[in-house]
């Protein structure tokens, strides 16, 4: 590895040892990358070097009204906020800094102001209650935090001394979106104009991305500076081609890496136009579309087949590409999508491992029923449990290689995901002979519903915290909108009634203690659930049911 610029050695010190590393594919054209650089700079810099110094960079809602800000007046405020980070909050490189906020200017001036400090990155959604974020705290040890001021109540609870949510480590929080003298925004008015970026490596950790697995216990996958740029230089590249003029528009968050890549990275490495805005539903996305003239979409299947039956009644001429990803896409809903908008979808299978798609298949190239095959720079195979490749045509696991790989922060489930120096998503496809990847399902308990996973355990463990709850089992069932739904079986304690009105309360319990999505849209009661002889919980059965 390189020499790092990092003073605080945490996220190297932590990376998995190497061996147990995925094979990384870097001799690749694409890929030339220097061995120091920061993503930051390449992404926002470069652009203006390119001649898009006066090109709109980000659309943004001031007041309701379209405000934009342009490439030249981006880098202003990104080298202001990077001073007040090193200055005021006195972060040194290799400090991990959590990112709270939603889809906002001053959140995307933030990710790229901690980047180009030489800090890593630990984004984080909107809707994580304190006991999330404490996970996340804890595992990166976080000291410092940057929080839309409209985000901070339960982060102040991880603040918070006696509270059971305290974090020990985070030390400060600095707010943005925010007019008060102390915030991001206004210490930053007040900063120089340059800055010099951190002299990171190529192999520098800059961003830590937590996913959730099974068990509920988040994973922390790290990557390089280099493989932020790598995310931009191989789907964009070779399936999606944008060019400087078009305006990319959706709904993913920025802290998901479909949305770091789709809605900020991805334009800003060609010079193109993004549209960042919060709270979108399927009808204010189209409204998105045709006030800004976006071109290209990124959202999940549940939004495109609500935007279906909406899409006549706007002006989308100006839409030309639309990616699916997060979740399975439906044939039906490419179906739908196909004949209300006259667009073919691109479909792809990523991951918080791989940082994003590495499947995917331009319009032109589309094959029923499959998602695409290998993005260049990657290959891709179906194994057994052997790791034996399968003849094409048969079920296997999916095995996937390229620049980008799993390595999680110190979690043991590393050798779980890589395998024989492949990653294993946890996916089960079976692929033709012209490496088409035509997917099945997961291979794990991960429910997978508008987008989100969600784990079944996790929300098990705060269903049994509800006083009513003798025993409960979650699975994910099928659901035409959002591809799965959260589903719970419950076993009563003595003296409470299986109705609606506990429903509604069991549900309501759930959204309070955990992210709100999580939350089981159904609830059946059973008398006891279905175990085996060691007591293990029979979720084949209650999937049966």
């Amino acid at each position: 590895m390189e020499r790092s610029a990092h003073v605080d050695t945490f996220a190297r010190d932590h990376l998995p040892p190497q061996e147990q590393w995925p094979l990384l594919m870097l001799d690749n054209a694409d890929l030339a990358y220097s061995a120091r650089m920061n993503c930051a700079t390449e992404l926002l810099d470069r652009a203006i070097e390119s001649g898009h110094g006066d090109r709109t960079a980000i659309w943004s809602d001031a007041n309701g009204e379209p405000h934009a800000t342009t490439y030249r007046e981006l880098r202003t405020l990104v080298n202001r906020s990077a001073h007040v980070l090193v200055d005021e909050m006195g972060l040194r490189p290799g400090n991990r800094v959590l990112l709270r906020g939603p889809n906002t200017l001053q959140m995307a001036v933030a990710f790229l102001a901690a980047l180009k400090a030489g800090l890593v990155v630990v984004p984080t959604m909107p809707l994580l209650r304190a006991k999330e974020l404490k996970q996340i705290i804890e595992k990166a040890r976080i000291s410092a935090a940057l929080c839309d001021v409209r985000l901070t109540e339960e982060l102040k609870r991880c603040e918070t001394k006696g509270d059971d949510f305290h974090c020990e480590a985070l030390a400060q929080v600095f707010t943005f979106h925010d007019d008060a003298p102390a915030s991001l925004e206004s210490l930053a008015r007040n900063k120089p104009d340059h800055f010099d970026a951190c002299d990171t490596a190529a192999d520098d950790v800059c961003l830590i991305a937590f996913t959730s697995g099974t068990t509920g216990a988040p994973k922390g996958c790290m990557h390089f500076h280099r493989d932020v740029l790598a995310m931009c230089d191989l789907f964009p590249r070779h399936i999606l081609k944008p060019t400087s003029d078009d305006v990319f528009c959706g709904t993913p968050p920025l802290a998901f890496t479909f949305g770091l890549g789709g809605l900020l990275c991805f334009p800003l490495r060609v010079g193109a136009s993004t549209i960042l805005l919060e709270k979108l539903t399927p009808e204010t996305l189209l409204q998105t579309v045709q006030r800004y003239r976006a071109t290209i979409m990124f959202t999940a299947p549940t939004f495109y087949r609500q935007m279906a039956p909406l899409i006549k009644s706007f002006d989308v001429s100006s839409l030309k590409k639309t990616v699916s990803a997060g979740e399975a896409l439906p044939d039906s809903t490419r179906a739908l999508w196909r004949e209300a908008s006259g667009i073919e979808m691109i479909d792809g299978i990523g991951g918080t491992e791989m940082i994003h798609i590495f499947v995917s298949s331009a319009c032109a190239d589309v094959r029923e029923h499959a998602i695409g095959r290998a993005v260049p720079g990657y290959i891709v195979q179906a194994v057994d449990d052997a790791m034996q490749p399968v003849p094409p045509g048969t079920i296997g696991k999916l095995a996937v290689r390229g620049p980008t790989g799993c390595r999680y922060l110190a979690d043991e489930r590393q050798t779980k995901f890589v395998r024989d120096g492949w990653n294993l998503p946890g996916d089960s496809v079976v692929i033709d002979e012209d490496g088409y990847v035509f997917y099945q399902a997961r291979a794990d308990d991960m429910i997978v519903s508008a987008g989100y996973n969600i784990s079944g355990p996790e929300v098990e463990s705060v269903l049994m915290q509800h006083e009513a709850v003798a025993e409960c089992g979650v699975i994910g069932v099928p659901d035409e909108t959002r591809g799965q739904v959260v589903k719970a079986f419950v076993v009563l304690n003595p003296g409470f009634t299986g109705d609606d009105t506990l429903i509604a309360e069991l549900q309501d319990f759930v959204k309070r203690n955990v992210a709100p999505f999580k939350y089981p849209r159904v609830v059946a009661f059973l008398n006891a659930l279905p175990r085996t002889e060691t007591g293990k919980l029979k979720r084949f059965a209650l999937r049966s049911m």
